[in-house]
């Protein structure tokens, strides 16, 4: 109802959200092949990035028995330029917590045979700009139901067109990289456990 009201008074509700979702486990690795290849792209235009959005979505449900912990946030804002202001710094922020990688440090690294370590650690970021209200996703996210309920909810926001933009992080990014434990404290420390 709000939302008919503010769009006959001219005004629009721009809502910024991030979720960080980490699973955990020996089987998780799979997820970052389809993290890859669904990963938004330059050239995607918004009906694709909400594709992307979609399957990106079905697959984490798909991985439910390996959610460890999760948590949320977002604001909301009439003006969208102080929203994409909003975005833009989440995504400086997401971009800034990858810490994971393959170092190779010496020349004695070439003489030993090479192992790529498998994770059992990855964290998921999504970061979606919508219109309109979107009670799933406007709560408290950190218990398996309401997670559940959040990521339908976000795919819907495609199905009806609401969707602005969408960004995608995750951790490790590329097979043969390990987020450690202690990574995942250093650089998630507001994860809750589900």
């Amino acid at each position: 109802m709000r939302d008919i009201f503010n769009k006959m008074v001219g005004r629009n509700r721009y809502v910024g959200f991030r979720l960080f979702l980490h699973l955990g486990g020996s089987e998780v690795a799979p997820i970052l092949g389809v993290l890859n290849s669904a990963a938004p792209r330059e050239e995607d235009d918004i009906n694709d990035l909400g594709e992307r959005l979609v399957e990106i979505c079905e697959s984490l449900l798909e991985y439910d028995d390996s959610w460890l912990s999760a948590t949320n946030e977002g604001e909301v804002y009439s003006d969208e330029n102080e929203v994409a202001q909003y975005i833009d710094e989440l995504f400086i922020d997401s971009s800034q917590r990858y810490g994971s990688g393959i170092e190779l440090n010496s020349d004695s690294d070439f003489d030993r045979p090479l192992s790529i370590p498998v994770t059992r650690n990855v964290v998921v970021i999504i970061t979606v700009v919508y219109t309109g209200e979107a009670p799933d996703l406007e709560t408290d996210l950190s218990n398996i139901s309401a997670l559940q309920k959040g990521l339908k909810s976000l795919i819907q926001l495609h199905y009806q067109n609401r969707l602005l933009g969408f960004y995608l992080h995750f951790s490790p990014s590329r097979l043969g990289e390990e987020l450690t434990n202690d990574q995942l404290l250093q650089y998630y420390p507001e994860l809750i456990p589900l």
